[in-house]
């Protein structure tokens, strides 16, 4: 088929290829208003801190290198201890009876050095605020039932920053859904318009003749305003 019939096919059929695309339009406007409006990623919060082992040091003389060791290898354990399920345990109890779901709950860890931060995210705002409130908790009185080099007692954890809750973006799939859907409907737009064209025995251009094997005599050119 040449460039030119195809040409011809798009512009005689073009409402059967915008129809479907103006359809899925209509059904992608409410995720569009719903992306603009609230979140649909949930919402992220970070708690950032600093921990060390509890210890009477004696006087001495020195830069306390091994001190700022000691600290770094605390938060190095803590950072470990975060990404368990028994951390999450720990927060499911501090939380009590409060209704606070944890499905929707992700937690991450890292730190540089000696300075720890914890990575969370929920779908619910407030449920998210109290999580965080249960976590500082947890990293600041429980660690010692899971470290034995404590000695008994928690670690000695310092919050840098009170954590700040924020609206995460949707999920990549999510904002690209929309598009993916325009895409699909222009498919089966033109889809329709050749397959209507394929069993329409309409003869529209003289090139329609030509392909039939019938000579052109002649022919009536439309009228010019």
């Amino acid at each position: 088929m040449e460039y030119r019939e195809l040409v011809r096919i798009i512009f005689r059929r073009w409402w059967l290829i915008v129809l479907p695309v103006v359809l899925s339009a209509v059904s992608a406007v409410p995720d569009l208003i719903g992306d603009s409006t609230g979140a649909p990623g949930g919402f992220t919060t970070q708690i950032r801190y600093s921990a060390a082992q509890r210890q009477n040091m004696p006087d001495r003389d020195g830069d306390y290198q091994d001190v700022w060791l000691a600290s770094q290898y605390t938060v190095d354990a803590l950072t470990d201890w975060v990404r368990t399920a028994s951390f999450r345990s720990e927060i499911r109890d501090a939380l009590g009876e409060t209704t606070v779901a944890l499905d929707s709950l992700q937690v991450a860890a890292d730190n540089a050095r000696s300075v720890g931060v914890v990575y969370m995210s929920h779908a619910n705002h407030e449920a998210l605020d109290a999580i965080a409130e249960a976590a500082m908790l947890v990293l600041s009185d429980r660690s010692q039932r899971y470290f034995p080099q404590l000695g008994g007692e928690a670690a000695q954890v310092t919050i840098l920053e009170p954590p700040a809750l924020s609206a995460a973006p949707p999920a990549l799939s999510s904002r690209l859904a929309p598009m993916v859907r325009l895409g699909v409907a222009l498919l089966i737009g033109l889809a329709l318009a050749f397959v209507a064209e394929f069993v329409d025995p309409t003869i529209y251009h003289a090139d329609d003749l030509r392909r039939m094997g019938m000579p052109l005599l002649s022919s009536i050119p439309k009228e010019r305003a």
